[in-house]
C-alpha cells in the first residue's frame, strides 16, 4: 500500500500568508496529523504540492516523497503529477493534507473494505448534516452507486443529498494509471476531477463510514477552530485514561507531542506545549503555561510561566514565576513568586522565594536568596556570569554584579551592592554607612516656615 497526500490548493479561503495544511493544531502542522495516520497503513507516502510549495515542503518529513503540480488544475490533475510514484502492483490509498482529525484506524477499515472485494476502486462516504461544499454520492433506486457530481455542478435536488464524498479513495495502482489519462476537463471549472477517473472504471465499491468527524476539512479559520477543539478533546480523554487528572478539559490546552504520567493533576487555564514531558504526581496550574520543558516528579508549578526548562523532582515552582530556556532545578528547589530564572543552574534545597532575578548563574546547593536580590549579568557588550557556591545567605534587595563568585558558606549582608568575589565563610557588606541626624524633619519645617 502506497498513499498520496493532496495538498498542491490556493487555500484562498483561509486568507492566510501561509499554506493552508502547514497551519498547527495542537502543536502539530495540520499535514502531520494526516501523515501520522497514512504512516501506519502505508508503506510509502507522497505528498503533493503547489502553491507556496516550499513552505509545505519545510514542515514535512525526511521520509515523505513529494511530487509538484505546477498547475492546480483539479484532483486529477494533482494524482497525474505523481503518475511516477505510482506501481501498477500497488494499491493507492488518496486523500487530501486539509484533513487532520483522520485516524489510523478509519483508515484500515476503509482498506479492509477495499480488499474485501476484487474493486477497482473503493469510495469513502459519509452522511453530514450539512453537506454544503461536498461532492454527492447519487445511487440509483436500488441503492447502486451511479456517479459523484460535485457541487459545483450539483442540480438543486442533488445539492439536497446528504451523502458525501469524503475524498479519500483507494485505488488499484493498474486501474489508477490506465483511466487518468482519459479524463476530461468537461465541468463549470474547467478542471479534471478525480471523480471522472472513478466514473471511468467497473467495479465501484462505496465504503460508507458511520464517523463523519474524522473526515472534516479545513477551509477557513471558523473550522480550523472547530477541529483543534476535537483534537484537543481526543489528547485529553487519552490522557484521563491513562491515569492523568485534568480537572476541566474545556479550559486545559495540551499540545499532541506532551507526555504527562499518572497522577498528575492539571488544573484551569493550564497550556502545555511543544514537547513538554510531565512526571508522575505532579500538579500544574492553574493559569500555567509550559513550553518544551522536562518535569520530573512531583514538582508543583501554580500561575507561572515555563520554557525551556529542566525541573528536577520535588521542585515547587510559583506563583508567577518565569523561567526560561537554559534552567535547570535541581530536587527539593523552591522557587516562588515574581521570580526570574533564565540559563541558570540552581542546587537541591536552594530557595529564591521572592522578587528576584537570576540569569547566567551557576547556584550550589542550600542557598537562600533573599527577596529582591538581582544578579547584574549584562555590562552592554556580553552576558556574565554569577556563581554562588553552596550553603551561601544572600540578604535581601542585594546586586550581584557579574562576573562574580560568592565562595561556599559567605553571608552576604542585606542591600550589599557585590562587585568583588566574596571568600568562604565571609560576611560581605557593601553599603555606605547609615547615619541618623536626630530632630532633622522638625528643623526643616521650622526654616520653611520661618
Amino acid at each position: 500500500m502506497v498513499s498520496l497526500i493532496l495538498a498542491a490548493g490556493m487555500s484562498s479561503r483561509m486568507k492566510s500568508k501561509y499554506p493552508k495544511v502547514t497551519h498547527r493544531l495542537c502543536g502539530k502542522p495540520m499535514i502531520q496529523w494526516v501523515l501520522d495516520a497514512v504512516f501506519g497503513v502505508a508503506d510509502k507516502v507522497c505528498v503533493v504540492v503547489g502553491h507556496q510549495a516550499e513552505m509545505v515542503k519545510q514542515v514535512l518529513p525526511d521520509n515523505v516523497d513529494v511530487a509538484y503540480q505546477a498547475e492546480q488544475l483539479g484532483t486529477a490533475h494533482a494524482v497525474m503529477s505523481a503518475k511516477n510514484f505510482i506501481n501498477p502492483t500497488d494499491d493507492v490509498l488518496i486523500l487530501y493534507g486539509d484533513m487532520p482529525l483522520i485516524r489510523q484506524e478509519t483508515l484500515q477499515k476503509i482498506i479492509r473494505a477495499h480488499h474485501s472485494g476484487d474493486y477497482d476502486v473503493t469510495i469513502v462516504s459519509v452522511d453530514m448534516a450539512d453537506p454544503t461544499g461536498y461532492g454527492r454520492i447519487i445511487k440509483d433506486d436500488a441503492g447502486e452507486f451511479v456517479k459523484i457530481v460535485e457541487e459545483f455542478d450539483a442540480s438543486e435536488e442533488e445539492k439536497k443529498i446528504r451523502e458525501i464524498n469524503t475524498g479519500v479513495y483507494v485505488f488499484k495502482g493498474e486501474k489508477l494509471l490506465e483511466v487518468l489519462p482519459k479524463v476530461k476537463h468537461e465541468n463549470r471549472k474547467n478542471e479534471y476531477y478525480l471523480t471522472d477517473a472513478v466514473g471511468l472504471l467497473e467495479k465501484v465499491n462505496v465504503y460508507k463510514d458511520s464517523n463523519a468527524e474524522d473526515f472534516s476539512g479545513v477551509n477557513n479559520r471558523i473550522q480550523l477552530a472547530e477541529v483543534e477543539r476535537i483534537l484537543r478533546r481526543r489528547i485529553l480523554e487519552k490522557l484521563m485514561l491513562e491515569g492523568v487528572t485534568i480537572i476541566d478539559p474545556l479550559s486545559t490546552y495540551i499540545d499532541a507531542n506532551v507526555k504527562i504520567g499518572r497522577d498528575t493533576v492539571i488544573y484551569p487555564m493550564s497550556f502545555l506545549e511543544g514537547e513538554t514531558s510531565v512526571g508522575e504526581d505532579c500538579v500544574i496550574g492553574p493559569m500555567t503555561r509550559i513550553v518544551n520543558c522536562v518535569i520530573e516528579d512531583r514538582v508543583t508549578v501554580t500561575r507561572s510561566e515555563c520554557v525551556g526548562a529542566h525541573i528536577m523532582c520535588d521542585v515547587s515552582v510559583g506563583p508567577f514565576s518565569r523561567l526560561r530556556e537554559g534552567t535547570v532545578l535541581y530536587p527539593k528547589v523552591k522557587i516562588g513568586n515574581f521570580v526570574e530564572v533564565k540559563n541558570s543552574k540552581i542546587g537541591p534545597n536552594t530557595k529564591a522565594q521572592h522578587l528576584t532575578y537570576l540569569g547566567d548563574s551557576q547556584i550550589g546547593e542550600n542557598v537562600n536568596v533573599g527577596a529582591g536580590t538581582i544578579t547584574c549579568n549584562f555590562d552592554g557588550k556580553k552576558k556574565n556570569q554569577t556563581v554562588i557556591e553552596d550553603q551561601v545567605f544572600i540578604g535581601s534587595n542585594t546586586a550581584l554584579v557579574a562576573p562574580v563568585r560568592i565562595k561556599k558558606g559567605a553571608f552576604v549582608a542585606a542591600g550589599s551592592t557585590i562587585t568583588q568575589d566574596v571568600p568562604e565563610w565571609s560576611l560581605a557588606i557593601a553599603r555606605a554607612r547609615q547615619e541618623n541626624k536626630p530632630d532633622w524633619v522638625l528643623k526643616k519645617k521650622q526654616k520653611e516656615e520661618g
